[in-house]
């Protein structure tokens, strides 16, 4: 799976993260392996340009899907048997989800991973325009959000153990003291 990240928002974020959430997103989305995508981080001017653009609504928004045309919209890539497919593009504002993840008791890195799994489903043809398409996408995001976080902080546990561990590996003799 391919994920490329840009970020021209002039704000500092952890993009290895972000490209994570989208994996795992993918992963559970069961997208093929083969697919393509791009995130881009943009500034508020941007982001105001392309909402009003293409959605003609003014101001800046918090984050955009842009699917690609090519796309057979007949069968999302996430059906079973799905083969490559250029998914599209995410574009995430991270100067407007500041406020949204102060106002949410979060931090820009989680609003951000939250937003990158929004756009996601948007790519994979989820919609939250009718209550019925807002119950099912946004109970698919949160249940997405809560294992992605459970999974990275089991992986952050292990890597503390594995230094722990060889730290003491190092104490007993059993391995060679790093420079």
């Amino acid at each position: 799976m391919s994920i490329e990240i840009a970020n021209e928002s002039g704000v500092a974020v952890d993009e290895a993260s972000i490209v994570s959430a989208a994996r795992f997103a993918l992963d559970r989305m069961n997208v093929s392996k083969l697919a393509e995508l791009s995130v881009l981080l943009v500034e508020l001017d941007v982001m105001a340009d392309l909402h009003e653009r293409w959605m003609d609504l003014p101001g800046p928004t918090d984050v955009m899907a842009f699917p690609m045309d090519e796309l057979d919209s007949a069968r999302r890539p996430d059906a079973s048997e799905s083969g490559p497919a250029l998914l599209g593009d995410i574009v995430l504002c991270p100067a407007f989800a500041k406020d949204q993840a102060r106002t949410a008791g979060h931090s820009l890195i989680d609003e951000l991973h939250l937003l990158t799994v929004h756009g996601v489903l948007h790519l994979l043809g989820y919609d939250h325009a009718e209550p019925a398409e807002e119950r099912e996408m946004f109970t698919l995001q949160k249940r997405i959000l809560a294992d992605f976080r459970t999974a990275a902080a089991d992986a952050k546990r292990r890597a503390a153990q594995r230094v722990e561990d060889d730290k003491l590996l190092g104490a007993v003799g059993l391995t060679e003291p790093e420079d």
